[in-house]
């Protein structure tokens, strides 16, 4: 970013310079102060809100490895201060600025720029990566004890990812309480480490109504979890799927839910734009491999949306009808435009 000033706040020298907001923030020399993992100074919300009040010429992007608020340094909401903005891994539209041209790649690797840019993805990156993140992100802000349960259960979160979350089920796997994981699945979500879908219902009695769907943070590390060292025509379907929520993230989409009926019927992400409009989006590696019986039940007990089928196999927009049924086909570098506009 030209025209910035960047401090790394990991340092003490950073730290030091700091003590006085006043002093430091008077002698930043351009119109934009970067400080990168800020919640490492003593008390950041205090700096922030300093630089926000009294220098209203001053652009500041604060960022942290975890949600900033999460550590209790942050004394201050910052309410009406702020623009939070979640950074995704790398998106399908992004690939391009990292030189990569293999969607397998993205798949299999993830998006984190190292393992994505490296000729071969190995354990050892993702597995130091774990240790940090338990050490920086959860032991440093939750005080979690029991490291290796909570490592289990994000293995578990990440080998499961795209599924039904079973609690109960999770509980018994990793060898903890239930309302041990409802916490530690809190805390995955807190950080960003996993994300929970909630079904969406307008109470029909044939409709799933409180069971999420999880998603892990990252291909790679689903990839990971699951112990694959190369993709099988079945694996990149739900792996697709996890390229699509991640676009939707950054957009970002106010909410994002799934749909499923006690007859197994379901759409993948339903957007609902006011009380009667409902955006549906399907995945699908293969277009031709698209079925809309799912979304014809869903269109019966909501009429109103539009019906989205996203693809990496599509290269422009184009419309198909099935009976009533119309279907928009896209390519999920053209998912942002539409869904902004």
């Amino acid at each position: 970013m030209p025209d910035s000033d960047f401090f790394n706040c990991d340092l003490p020298s950073t730290e030091a310079r700091f003590r006085d907001p006043e002093t430091a923030l008077s002698a930043v020399r351009g119109p934009l102060l970067v400080l990168d993992e800020v919640h490492q100074l003593p008390d950041p919300s205090r700096l922030l809100k300093i630089a926000a009040d009294s220098f209203p010429g001053l652009r500041l992007l604060a960022t942290g490895s975890s949600t900033l608020a999460a550590t209790s340094k942050f004394r201050d909401s910052l309410a009406g201060r702020k623009r939070v903005v979640e950074l995704t891994p790398v998106l399908v539209e992004e690939l391009p600025a990292f030189g990569i041209r293999d969607l397998d790649r993205r798949l299999l690797h993830g998006g984190l720029p190292q393992p994505l840019q490296a000729e071969k993805a190995t354990t050892d990156f993702y597995s130091e990566w774990l240790d940090s993140y338990f050490s920086r992100d959860v032991q440093e802000l939750f005080h979690l004890e029991k490291r290796g349960a909570f490592l289990r259960t994000a293995l578990l979160v990440l080998a499961q990812s795209g599924g039904m979350l079973d609690a109960t089920a999770m509980a018994k796997h990793v060898g903890v309480s239930r309302p041990t994981i409802l916490h530690w699945l809190d805390v995955l979500q807190i950080t960003h480490f996993a994300r929970l879908l909630s079904p969406f219902s307008g109470g029909g009695r044939r409709e799933i109504i409180a069971q999420p769907k999880l998603y892990g943070f990252d291909t790679g590390f689903v990839c990971h979890a699951s112990g694959w060292d190369s993709l099988r025509s079945g694996d990149r379907g739900v792996l697709w799927e996890h390229l699509v929520l991640e676009t939707l993230v950054s957009i970002p989409v106010a909410r994002i839910h799934y749909w499923r009926d006690k007859q197994q019927r379901e759409v993948d992400f339903v957007l609902p734009r006011s009380r009667d409009l409902v955006d549906a989006i399907e995945c699908k590696w293969n277009p031709d491999a698209f079925e809309p019986r799912s979304l014809a039940v869903f269109r019966e007990a909501y009429p109103r949306g539009r019906n989205l089928v996203v693809s990496p196999g599509i290269p422009s927009r184009y419309t198909r009808n099935f009976r009533d049924l119309e279907v928009t086909f896209l390519p999920v570098t053209e998912l942002r435009g539409l869904l902004a506009g």
